[in-house]
């Protein structure tokens, strides 16, 4: 029985969970979509959640006080990978800054929006494995 028992363990130890975690974290708000298993989509959803109301709520709170937008920042950036190595549609590979892309066009994306800026969707069986797949991904700002 799983009583009181949080999180799910995905056979791995607890520094290799953390560096999956803000890894995939990072894809998705680069990205804006990821393909993995369900279980990994189901763990990572509300940490990436919770990484875009900080980004909104320092903000926020940073139009009155700056200091605050700066802590937040910080927080973002102790919690997620520096860089991320993405494609544009040329194929030339260009260096995202995470944590600036999460304030800068992320975060303002949905700054009316409370709440629900992920959507997983179910895709069916991995052929080799067998295992639960799913898209996780930001939703679209006109819903």
């Amino acid at each position: 029985m799983r009583h009181r028992v949080h999180g799910r363990r995905l056979n791995r130890d607890a520094a290799h969970r953390k560096a999956l975690r803000q890894n995939m974290i990072a894809d998705l708000l680069c990205h804006g979509k990821i393909v993995t298993t369900e279980a990994k989509a189901r763990t990572i959803r509300p940490a990436a959640e919770k990484m875009i109301t900080l980004a909104k709520r320092g903000i926020a709170n940073g139009k009155e006080n700056p200091v605050l937008e700066v802590h937040a920042r910080r927080l973002a950036a102790s919690r997620l990978p520096r860089y991320r190595v993405t494609r544009d549609d040329d194929g030339a590979r260009e260096q995202v800054d995470v944590v600036k892309h999460l304030f800068s066009e992320i975060a303002p994306r949905y700054a009316e929006r409370p709440g629900g800026y992920t959507r997983m969707v179910k895709m069916g069986k991995r052929p080799g494995d067998n295992a639960d797949m799913a898209v996780l991904m930001l939703v679209d700002n006109e819903e």
